[in-house]
């Protein structure tokens, strides 16, 4: 079935008045080029529940859930309105620090398998960094190996325009489910290492999720209790998502410490370190951690109303069936159309790649397949996963599946 390509003059337009406001007119990830540039939309209007509308007026199904934060919906009242109670009736940006940070601490401690102590900070990144720098005011040391995205701040970015070389010289980046590169890398460093930092699921950008094989994830931590490194769980993505205590609970391998954010507050900003009080009692005098927003109590209500509903409706459950169910549809559909698609990752976290080829066509392919989806207001990012949120109804996954096959059945009849 052929489908028209969106109308998007509002986006495109503002878009062009943006360049010259904001440098390259949006930032980061979200940038046109990083989808189908003139094929996806580049600004949303609104959005409820599982669904978006951007401001020509298309609405989409949203897989991509703001890129993590969206567990349960867009404007979940239950979390909103706990967030609308603390506006109006205490105030939340005050000199000193309010009791919710305790509450949000006490949760951490019992659900999550490593939580000990904790401290709260507005951004994944922020939560990386001070693991890092924690890592290393309690070994006294300075190596740093890595296996992941770990953010954007000057340590581990990897576009490193605008960063001198001795920011990130001490650290080594090894591969995911590849022991031998990580043991060689502390073979050499070993003694100077301060912490090896991995996301528990392996999801680099723009290639196939992977979930740890055996013995993976529990011999990196051997190495590390060998050599005396601090081990950190980047749970920014798999927090709150793969299970309630996160990847560490679901794979059932305890780190020294964890970084947790995105779902754990279903939008409102927030990042979380957390783990062994020995470690994180660093924080109390040999490393300075703290930021005007830090305290602000909005986003410690909003996750502990949002904790509060994933545990009260069981939604991870929820989501982990739907997205068994969905996922093994999709497979069963590149199965029938052999374009050369694939679909990896776990149930909350998918994501259709396409191998790649000596011709380069796996590239078109890709691009015609993501066009095909974005037309029919199936909102996917050719380059990053997409995630299901309790809100996608099962109209919404029925209908995706739908149309991953009307767009493989395009690719099929046109390659």
């Amino acid at each position: 079935m052929e489908v028209k390509k969106l109308q998007l003059d509002n986006s495109l337009n503002e878009l062009e008045k943006g360049k010259s406001l904001i440098p390259g007119g949006v930032l980061g990830i979200r940038r046109p080029y990083n989808f189908v540039e003139g094929e996806f939309p580049i600004y949303f209007d609104e959005g409820t529940g599982g669904r978006v509308t951007d401001i020509d007026g298309n609405e989409y199904i949203d897989y991509l859930c703001a890129y993590g934060p969206m567990i349960l919906g867009n404007r979940e009242k239950e979390v909103d309105d706990a967030v609308i109670e603390q506006i109006q009736n205490k105030g939340f940006c005050f000199s000193l620090t309010q009791k919710y940070q305790n509450m949000l601490a006490e949760k951490m401690n019992e659900l999550i398998p490593c939580a000990e102590m904790s401290l709260f900070v507005c951004t994944g990144s922020d939560a990386t960094s001070t693991a890092i720098r924690l890592a290393r005011s309690y070994t006294k040391r300075n190596k740093v190996m890595r296996c992941g995205y770990h953010g954007w701040h000057d340590w581990c970015v990897e576009v490193k325009g605008g960063i001198p070389e001795k920011l990130y010289e001490d650290v080594f980046e090894f591969r995911y489910n590849n022991l031998e590169s990580l043991e060689t890398l502390l073979k050499e460093h070993g003694d100077d290492t301060a912490a090896v930092i991995i996301t528990p699921l392996g999801h680099p950008l723009a290639a196939p999720i992977s979930e740890p094989k055996e013995g993976f994830l529990e011999g990196v931590k051997a190495l590390c209790e060998k050599y005396g490194v601090v081990l950190i769980f980047d749970e920014i993505r798999t927090g709150f998502r793969a299970s309630i205590g996160g990847a560490q609970k679901l794979y059932k391998v305890t780190p020294d410490l964890a970084v947790f954010g995105k779902a754990m507050a279903n939008g409102y900003p927030i990042g979380a370190v957390t783990g062994k009080a020995d470690i994180m009692k660093e924080g109390e005098h040999n490393v300075f951690i703290s930021s005007t927003f830090f305290p602000n109590s909005l986003s410690y209500v909003a996750a502990l109303k949002t904790i509060e509903i994933l545990e009260r409706d069981k939604v991870l459950d929820k989501i982990w069936a739907k997205g068994e169910e969905f996922n093994s549809k999709i497979e069963n559909l590149l199965t029938k159309y052999p374009v050369g698609a694939r679909i990896s990752g776990i149930a909350p976290m998918m994501f259709i790649t396409f191998d790649k080829n000596e011709d380069g066509s796996y590239k078109k392919k890709r691009q015609d397949f993501y066009t095909q989806l974005i037309r029919r207001k199936v909102f996917l990012q050719p380059y990053h996963h997409g995630y299901i949120c309790h809100r996608h109804t099962q109209e919404d996954l029925d209908y995706t599946v739908n149309a991953i096959e009307e767009a493989l059945q395009y690719l099929t009849d046109n390659y």
